[in-house]
């Protein structure tokens, strides 16, 4: 469904009372304003509905504050947890005297990097498959006050229960910290929950294919087959939203924080990247792991520009909680075949069409939008640069000795260091004015604030620490 019209053919025909127009924000959170069927009709859709620009952080000043949002047709989805029928549709963000894509909207973002690939000689389209884990718990409790700072989270599952009492008793069946990989029920408590959200997300038009517990206690995935880079950051958006709905439903709260508990492993967001040119699979050759050069030169892009990306990929003071030695932590910036230790995989696939390449360090408090096409622009200058990714590195990287690990370089450790790394290396995002200036700076704005508000506030870690010297 590409054009206005059938939009309207399905309003009629399954009787939906509203549309809602959602957007994204910089930070990646949707927005949404709804609109009832009486002014839905070929003009609205064609047209688009003004709003107020100046409400949405890091966006707009209130003297320039009229902007647009220009539903896309073909994005349309029921919503399965409204009490009204209601239609959605992802809508582009646009200056409303041009007509133009404003600056600084993600999705808009997401289109001109799938644009520059083209243009660029390249390739012709992209292929995208992200894999968001995240954590459900019971209870959540925050507070952040200039007397108080401190959090406390729950789950009946947590392994942190072991002796917890309940009405109807301890089962003591429940994984242990690490201990999470593939266990079958009633060990994983959550396998009916994490169906309902994946057999939610294929009613809505989502392509799934599996749902797991994840190693860490309390912490879930679900598997979204690969599509273009601007429909999976908004399937990201939709898994985020179907995910969170599904668990209010039940009484709980999903969180894709990167790092929610400690002593346990963290959450990230793994992304697979191809890329095609004349209906073949640009990535497969002869090289490295069956490679091609072009592949290898990709890599070699991501990793030199990998502590400017972490600005996008890992863009909250949390996601450095994850990237840290000891919990399977992408931290090395080395790339492998088969081996999770590397921030780069090569998952293994016997067919040319598969063969892909991993990005292990994003994780899900990312924009989507923003980290992939940041990732698209990183390759393509590898490519174009005939950027060398050096040496592979098929040794456990765990295990290395302290004189081989400080010979391989590592990610970013504080979202500080993540925005002045992009401060210093950003052109390679402006090609083809895909990011511009405005954009970067506007969004490491935002980014700023949240590190002062994050090292400004004393933590409890310091009162056990420091208190009693």
């Amino acid at each position: 469904m590409t054009d206005a019209s059938s939009v309207l053919k399905t309003m009629k025909d399954e009787d939906v009372e509203y549309l809602d127009l959602r957007f994204v924000d910089p930070r990646g959170k949707l927005q949404h304003v709804t609109v009832i069927k009486d002014e839905i009709d070929e003009d609205f859709l064609a047209e688009g509905m003004m709003f107020d620009g100046s409400s949405i952080a890091g966006w707009k000043s209130i003297d320039k504050s009229d902007m647009k949002l220009m539903p896309d047709a073909s994005s349309i989805y029921m919503d399965p947890f409204f009490a009204e029928k209601t239609l959605c549709v992802h809508c582009d963000v646009l200056e409303p005297d041009t007509n133009e894509s404003y600056e600084r909207d993600p999705r808009g973002t997401a289109k001109k990097a799938e644009e520059f690939l083209k243009t660029s000689g390249v390739g012709d389209n992209s292929f995208w498959g992200p894999e968001a884990e995240f954590f459900i718990f019971d209870d959540v409790k925050f507070s952040v006050e200039m007397n108080k700072v401190s959090y406390e989270v729950d789950a009946v599952d947590g392994a942190w229960n072991t002796d917890a009492d309940y009405e109807m008793g301890n089962s003591g069946m429940r994984p242990g910290v690490k201990g999470g990989y593939f266990p079958l029920p009633p060990v994983d408590h959550m396998q009916d929950l994490r169906a309902e959200m994946l057999s939610t997300m294929k009613r809505i038009g989502m392509k799934v294919d599996k749902h797991h517990h994840e190693v860490a206690s309390c912490q879930h995935e679900l598997g979204l087959v690969f599509g273009s880079l601007c429909g999976q950051a908004d399937n990201i958006l939709k898994y985020k939203y179907v995910i969170q709905q599904v668990c209010s439903a039940y009484g709980k709260s999903a969180t894709f924080m990167p790092k929610p508990i400690a002593g346990d492993n963290g959450t990230g967001m793994h992304v697979n990247q191809s890329i095609w040119k004349d209906g073949k699979p640009l990535f497969a050759g002869d090289q490295y792991a069956d490679l091609s050069k072009e592949a290898l030169w990709y890599i070699g892009g991501i990793l030199k520009h990998a502590k400017a990306l972490n600005a996008f990929t890992n863009p909250s003071t949390n996601s450095y909680k994850r990237l840290i030695p000891g919990f399977e932590a992408p931290v090395l910036l080395a790339y492998s075949a088969r081996n999770r230790s590397a921030s780069i995989r090569i998952p293994w696939s016997e067919s040319p069409k598969a063969k892909r390449v991993e990005t292990r360090f994003p994780d899900p408090s990312a924009n989507p939008y923003l980290a992939f096409s940041a990732l698209l622009m990183a390759g393509i200058d590898g490519i174009k640069n005939k950027i060398d990714p050096g040496e592979a590195a098929d040794k456990d990287l765990y295990d290395l000795p302290p004189e081989e690990l400080a010979g391989i370089p590592t990610v970013c450790g504080s979202l500080r260091e993540a925005l002045t790394s992009l401060e210093d290396d950003y052109e390679f995002l402006t090609a083809g004015d895909v990011f511009t200036r405005d954009q970067i700076e506007g969004y490491a704005e935002l980014k700023w604030e949240e590190v002062y508000a994050f090292e400004h506030c004393p933590h409890p870690v310091e009162y056990k620490m420091y208190y009693n010297l």
